[in-house]
């Protein structure tokens, strides 16, 4: 199956959980628990976008 990428706000990925969190707990727990693992992984990072993480310092 194809991945797609998707760049969401904190925001909005709280409100995707809230309307998730209004469906069948048997019909979204996977994908709740999907989005739940990749956000606390990007979050858990030292705080730095791949851009500024690839950023040469020299050119600061």
């Amino acid at each position: 199956m194809k991945e797609i990428h998707l760049k969401l706000t904190v925001d909005e990925v709280n409100l995707i959980f809230e309307i998730l969190g209004q469906q069948p707990f048997t019909k979204v727990f996977e994908l709740i628990g999907k989005i739940n693992e990749q956000a606390d992984h990007q979050l858990s990072t030292d705080g730095h976008t791949d851009s500024e993480q690839n950023a040469d310092p020299k050119n600061e």
